[in-house]
């Protein structure tokens, strides 16, 4: 009889949920601070980028609460090629009609809106990719059937790539990640890391490789030779020294909220490069305090993700996990210097409306997923 009035409740990671709502408050800040003297200067508005994210991020925060909410996570499958298709066919047009910005077409403008489709591509392909998993099931571990399902994300990438070499890269990442997570084979990603390894140790001759046979455009191949020599590139690599220099002054405990020195001379420090203006004003604490909080978010969504109802909702979970962790990590090693400078935000903090509208209603799917856990109550 005892066990007959246990009743059964639904779970919902509060927790993910604060840590976002606090990242994302967080990024308003140091955004205000990191963008403030531009915004004056250029837009005769100290708040002109802070009241434009703002308002993005009480959307966002809609969104999310709504998907987390009221939305089943499993219509996504259902539509996921229709999703797919979508996004895929606004890539192609980005690449056709698109707007240039440094050097490459990434933009496309509908109905007065400004947004990158590969942005929505990488939630296309965690979407087909979780429906693709859940469909093969254990065949995943037969090669004939893994390589294919790799194909919905890497060709997309590599297409992507071809403008947006870090988007390309992220999306990668995330399918080797997905597969990787629901395969039993390890030794072929260990040989793909391994390769990863040797080209980034002997990154100039490999770079050389990918021009001769048309992969890297002239700008990217030039971003990689001044990251191996930044004091032979000084026009190239202004931003990139000027974050270092932030880094640098930073010390344990920084300057001060709002004391950066270096954001009165570095070009649009609210977006890729914000990392540096962290480590100026909050020092190495802050640095460290901010990568502890990705480090939990990652953490709550792998538990969302080991406890999901289903293959689907899991896989879903892993794939936004992998984005998440992918892009902090490259945009830190781009502000570090540790990589060539790709063009990466760094998430919930840098200034990008869409791309945190986007984030969030990742976020919101993770939770979506977490409510259906079921648990046991007395």
């Amino acid at each position: 009889m005892a066990d007959k009035k246990k009743k059964q409740g639904h779970f919902y990671d509060f927790s993910l949920l604060f840590a976002v709502l606090f990242i994302t408050g967080f990024g308003l800040i140091m955004m205000y601070s990191a963008s403030g003297y531009s915004a004056q200067s250029q837009m005769n508005d100290a708040m002109y980028y802070l009241k434009r994210q703002a308002v993005f991020a009480v959307l966002g925060i809609g969104v999310m609460l709504f998907v987390s909410r009221f939305f089943d996570y499993h219509l996504l499958g259902k539509f996921n090629l229709i999703i797919y298709v979508i996004a895929a066919v606004l890539v192609v047009l980005t690449m056709a009609i698109g707007l240039s910005s440094h050097g490459s077409s990434r933009w496309i403008s509908l109905a007065g809106v400004r947004f990158q489709p590969s942005e929505i591509m990488k939630i296309a392909v965690i979407i087909v990719e979780s429906s693709v998993i859940t469909h093969y099931g254990y065949r995943i571990n037969d090669w004939h059937t893994a390589v294919p399902v790799m194909a919905w994300g890497i060709i997309p990438g590599a297409v992507i790539a071809f403008n947006n070499l870090s988007t390309g890269m992220i999306i990668a990442g995330i399918t080797f990640g997905m597969i990787f997570v629901a395969c039993q084979k390890y030794w072929p990603f260990a040989t793909l890391g391994l390769f990863g390894i040797l080209a980034y140790v002997f990154a100039y001759p490999f770079a050389r490789f990918l021009e001769n046979i048309h992969v890297l455009h002239a700008y990217q191949l030039t971003r990689i030779f001044s990251w191996k020599d930044p004091a032979s590139y000084a026009d190239e690599t202004f931003q990139t020294l000027q974050g270092l220099y932030a880094i640098g002054s930073g010390g344990i405990f920084g300057k001060g909220l709002g004391e950066s020195v270096q954001k009165f001379l570095m070009p649009e420090a609210q977006n890729d490069m914000i990392f540096t203006i962290i480590c100026e004003e909050l020092g190495l604490f802050g640095a460290v305090s901010l990568i502890l909080i990705y480090s939990f978010i990652i953490y709550r969504m792998y538990d969302i993700a080991r406890n999901a109802k289903d293959l689907f909702g899991s896989m879903l979970v892993i794939g936004i996990m992998f984005h998440i962790a992918l892009q902090a990590i490259l945009n830190i090693a781009v502000a570090t210097n540790s990589i060539p400078n790709t063009g990466i935000t760094l998430p919930f903090v840098s200034y990008g409306g869409t791309s945190l509208v986007l984030l969030m209603s990742e976020v919101g799917i993770c939770l979506s997923v977490s409510r259906q856990i079921v648990i046991e109550r007395q």
